[in-house]
């Protein structure tokens, strides 16, 4: 088990719990720290707090007292927990600096760190790096905003061990020594503003990923989108693009038959398995970061003519009866739901709805040829049902939720059809995560 090195703070507040929460208030107090919890969940509904309390940990919950801040040097906060929390506002007033769980990541490990990040494609693109590596014999662990907790992996890793992690906005807004090896930025779009206020505050942290990084360290980035490359002339570590559309030769790029790293022939486009032209973009980051971590091109290739995708991210799930299902509940977001829609050229159900952020969905009809109805459910249906009528798209449904929708898409679908979930929304307002969402679309399938 790792300790954690150079960090010069004896008494820190975790601030929400969650797993990360959790997991660093476990890892500060091994390492002989002073740990205070705050979580605004009550105690007696709170397993989590329970169990720190039962170690030894101060916990207050059920609000957020300025109390907690008093002897603290430091704060931990869960990366979900914006910046306009009273206790966040008045750390920073106090000259307390704020940071999140995956500074500890970087403390607690001798190995290499990919870090991936981006608006879109991380959990896919993090996935290939990983399934590349461990193809070529190399120890490679997932770790990060992917479901496992950075922290966690990083104490227990071994100094030859690749920490491969999928890094959001809210984790590296709060970093302050943390670097990875290898950083991936894949693109940047309009997303998450109700936390980053503007646009340019959400880039910037994205750009953090590049902040620690030296010329002993690789950048791989985006040569297809602008913002990326602005972004990437910040880095001091060495810079490798990837590209759809044009010869990089110092990168990855497609020559519109066959996909190279540098000059070397990696594969060809129609041996890849996995759909879709913005999963494209992602193999292409995924073949730079593994290849210069030691990949092999064969295991490359084994992993690309093999791998259909992530749970939840244009998940095959099944055919049936000639109509072909997929769980996209990941796509959270307009972009993912249009990158979704371009995959296919068969007639489309849609099956989108979720959590209201107040932005409308116009930007989803130019996506929307191939979608013949939709079902939509949650607090935005009525807004993606005004689209979907913009759209010249009448046949939409509005039921309460992903198990009624893929009922009635089946009722109405017709032989070569393809049913789609990708909500273009958050969950939250009816399920806990995308992947509660996910799984009961699936399970709904499977009952057809």
């Amino acid at each position: 088990m790792n300790t954690i090195k150079q960090f010069p703070y004896e008494q820190v507040l975790v601030l929400g719990l969650a797993k990360s929460g959790a997991a660093a208030a476990r890892i500060l107090l091994e390492n002989g720290k002073k740990v205070r919890v705050n979580d605004f969940k009550k105690e007696e509904e709170n397993q989590a707090a329970q169990e720190l309390r039962h170690f030894g940990i101060e916990v207050i919950t059920g609000g957020h007292p300025l109390s907690v801040l008093d002897d603290v040097e430091v704060v931990i906060k869960n990366p979900g927990i914006p910046y306009d929390n009273v206790i966040v506002k008045e750390a920073i007033h106090r000259n307390i600096p704020v940071i999140t769980e995956i500074e500890l990541a970087g403390l607690l490990t001798d190995g290499p760190i990919v870090g991936i990040t981006g608006s879109n494609g991380k959990t896919t693109t993090t996935t290939l790096i990983y399934e590349m590596l461990r193809s070529s014999g190399e120890k490679a662990k997932l770790s990060g905003n992917i479901g496992t907790v950075a922290s966690e992996v990083a104490r227990d890793s071994d100094p030859d061990d690749i920490l491969v992690m999928e890094l959001s906005s809210f984790q590296l807004l709060g970093i302050q020594t943390f670097k990875a090896n290898i950083s991936v930025l894949l693109n940047i779009f309009e997303a998450h503003l109700d936390y980053h206020k503007t646009m340019s505050h959400y880039a910037n942290a994205k750009a953090k990923i590049f902040e620690n990084q030296t010329e002993d360290d690789y950048a791989v980035y985006n040569l297809d989108d602008e913002r990326v490359v602005e972004l990437a002339d910040r880095t001091n570590a060495r810079k490798v693009p990837f590209s759809v559309t044009r010869p990089c030769k110092d990168g990855v790029w497609f020559d519109g038959d066959t996909v190279y790293f540098k000059d070397e022939p990696i594969i060809k486009r129609n041996e890849i398995v996995l759909v879709g032209d913005h999963n494209f973009e992602n193999i292409l980051a995924a073949i730079a970061a593994s290849r210069l971590m030691g990949a092999t091109p064969e295991a490359i290739r084994n992993v690309l003519t093999t791998f259909q995708g992530v749970r939840h991210r244009m998940q095959f799930v099944r055919e049936f009866e000639n109509r072909t299902f997929y769980n996209d509940s990941k796509a959270t977001n307009i972009l993912a739901t249009s990158s979704a829609l371009n995959a296919f050229k068969q007639p489309i159900i849609l099956l989108a709805g979720g959590l209201d952020r107040g932005n409308d969905f116009d930007e989803l009809i130019p996506y929307l040829d191939n979608v013949k109805s939709m079902v939509l459910f949650g607090q935005t249906a009525e807004k993606i049902k005004n689209t979907a009528n913009q759209a010249g798209i009448h046949d939409v449904k509005i039921v309460d939720n992903v198990e009624q929708a893929v009922q009635h898409a089946y009722a109405q679908s017709e032989s070569g059809d393809v049913v789609l979930l990708s909500p273009a929304c958050a969950s939250w307002d009816q399920y806990r995560s995308f992947e509660e969402r996910g799984d009961m679309f699936v399970r709904a399938v499977h009952k057809l």
